[in-house]
C-alpha cells in the first residue's frame, strides 16, 4: 500500500503542478507572440476539454490494461505537448499542442487512472482517506511547482521554462514501474474479478440519479478552479498588483489544499460525503463573494487564496470516493473518467469565457458572478446524492 500512494502521490504531483501554473504563461506568450487572451485560454480551454473527454477511454484502457502502460504513454504525451507549447508558431498549432496533446497526457496521468488503482488496491475503510492522501500530494505539488515555473520562466524566459518542464514530464513514466498492477500486462497474480461489463455498467451509473447529480456538481467544481487558476495573475496585474503576489497566491491555494483534500479525505470515511460536498460548493460562493467586496491588496489576495485553498480539491477525493462506494472499483477509472469530463467541460467553460468575456467587456466581473452562482446550484444538488452502494441480482446461470 505504502509504494502504491507515493508513487500515485508523485505521479500526480508532477502532472497536476505543472498544469496548474500555466496561468503564468498568459501574458508573456500573449505579448511576445501578438496574440489574444482569448486565443491563448482556448487553447487552455481545449485542453480541459481533451482531458475530460479522452479521459473516458483512457479509463476505460487504465481498467483493462492496468494503470502502467496508460502512465508511461501519457508521460511522453505530456513531454511533447510542452515541447510543441514552448515553439508553437500560431494559435492553431499552439490550441493542438498545448490544448490536445497536453489534455490527453493529463487524461492519462491524473487522478482517474491514479485513483483507480488505489480503488482496486486499498481496502474500503482506508479508500477515502488514501485518496485524499493522494488529491494533497497534486496540491502540494501545485505549492512546489507553481514558484518553480515562475522562476524558470524569469530566469530562462518562457520558452526555454517549457522545455525544461518537458524533461522533468517524463520522470512519470519513471514513477509508473511503481504502480504495476497484479494480473495486468503479465505481472504475477489474480486479475481484478469482473462480474459487469462496460455497458452493463455504463448503463447502470447514468440511469442512478446520484451519478448525474455528482457529474452536476463536479461540472461547477472545474468551471471555478480553473478560472481562477487560468485568469487570476492577470486580474491582479489589471489592478496593478505585482506579478509576485500572483505566484505566491497560486502557491498558497495549493499550500492550504493539501490540508484541505486531506482533511476532506477523512472526513469522507467518518460524514456523509454529500454533506461535505455540498459544504464545500457553498463555502466557495462564499469566499468568492467576500474577496469581490473587500478592498483589493495583497493581504487580500493572499487571505482569498488561503481559504479558497482550502477548499480547492477538497471535492475530489470525496467525489471518487462516493463512485466508489455507489458502484464498486471494477470499472472506477472509466466512471471517475466520465465524471471528470463533466469537470473539464465546467472548466472548458471558466477559462474560454474569462478570456472572451474579459475580450468583450474589458473586465473579469460577469465570470465571478457566475462562479458564484455556480457554487450555489452545486451546493444545492450534491444534499440529494444516495452514497449506498448497490446490490446487483446475481447473473442467471
Amino acid at each position: 500500500m505504502l509504494q502504491v500512494l507515493l508513487c500515485g502521490g508523485a505521479v500526480v504531483t508532477l502532472s497536476m503542478g505543472i498544469r496548474h501554473g500555466f496561468g503564468l504563461w498568459l501574458q508573456p506568450i500573449t505579448q511576445e507572440m501578438g496574440w489574444t487572451r482569448e486565443s491563448f485560454a482556448l487553447a487552455i480551454a481545449i485542453q480541459n476539454l481533451s482531458w475530460g473527454v479522452l479521459g473516458i477511454f483512457v479509463g476505460m484502457m487504465a481498467d483493462k490494461l492496468g494503470a502502467f502502460k496508460v502512465l508511461i504513454g501519457g508521460a511522453i504525451l505530456y513531454a511533447l505537448g510542452l515541447v510543441g507549447m514552448a515553439l508553437s508558431p500560431s494559435t492553431l498549432l499552439f490550441a493542438l499542442t498545448a490544448g490536445v496533446l497536453i489534455g490527453a497526457a493529463q487524461a492519462g496521468t491524473t487522478y482517474a487512472v491514479i485513483y483507480g488503482v488505489l480503488g482496486r488496491q486499498i481496502p474500503p475503510d482506508r479508500r477515502s482517506w488514501a485518496m485524499g492522501v493522494t488529491a494533497a500530494a497534486g496540491s502540494f505539488g501545485q505549492f512546489f511547482m507553481v514558484p518553480v515555473e515562475g522562476g524558470l520562466i524569469a530566469q530562462f524566459g518562457w520558452s526555454n521554462a517549457l522545455l525544461i518542464l518537458a524533461v522533468i514530464a517524463l520522470v512519470i513514466a519513471a514513477l509508473a514501474f511503481g504502480l504495476r498492477e497484479p494480473g495486468f500486462g503479465g505481472t504475477a497474480g489474480a486479475a481484478p474479478q469482473r462480474d459487469q461489463t462496460i455497458g452493463q455498467a455504463l448503463a447502470e451509473a447514468w440511469t442512478n440519479p446520484s451519478f448525474v447529480l455528482l457529474l452536476s456538481g463536479y461540472f461547477v467544481c472545474g468551471f471555478q478552479v480553473m478560472f481562477i487558476g487560468v485568469h487570476m495573475p492577470s486580474y491582479l496585474k489589471d489592478f496593478g498588483i505585482a506579478p509576485q503576489v500572483a505566484s505566491y497566491s497560486l502557491a498558497l491555494v495549493g499550500l492550504f489544499n493539501i490540508f484541505g483534500t486531506y482533511i476532506a479525505g477523512n472526513l469522507g470515511q467518518k460524514m456523509p460525503k454529500r454533506y461535505l460536498l455540498s459544504g464545500i460548493y457553498g463555502l466557495r460562493s462564499v469566499v468568492i463573494i467576500a474577496f469581490l467586496l473587500a478592498p483589493l491588496s495583497p493581504w487580500s489576495v493572499y487571505l482569498f487564496s488561503a481559504a479558497m485553498g482550502f477548499l480547492w480539491l477538497s471535492t475530489v477525493p470525496l467525489t471518487n470516493a462516493t463512485i466508489a462506494q455507489i458502484f464498486g472499483v471494477q470499472h472506477l477509472s472509466m466512471l471517475g473518467g466520465f465524471v471528470f469530463c463533466s469537470h473539464q467541460v465546467g472548466s472548458f467553460l471558466g477559462v474560454w469565457l474569462g478570456g472572451y468575456l474579459y475580450d468583450r467587456n474589458g473586465n473579469y466581473d460577469m465570470v465571478w458572478y457566475l462562479a458564484i452562482a455556480l457554487g450555489i446550484f452545486a451546493a444545492v444538488v450534491n444534499l440529494p446524492v444516495r452514497e449506498q452502494a448497490l446490490v446487483r441480482k446475481p447473473a442467471a446461470a
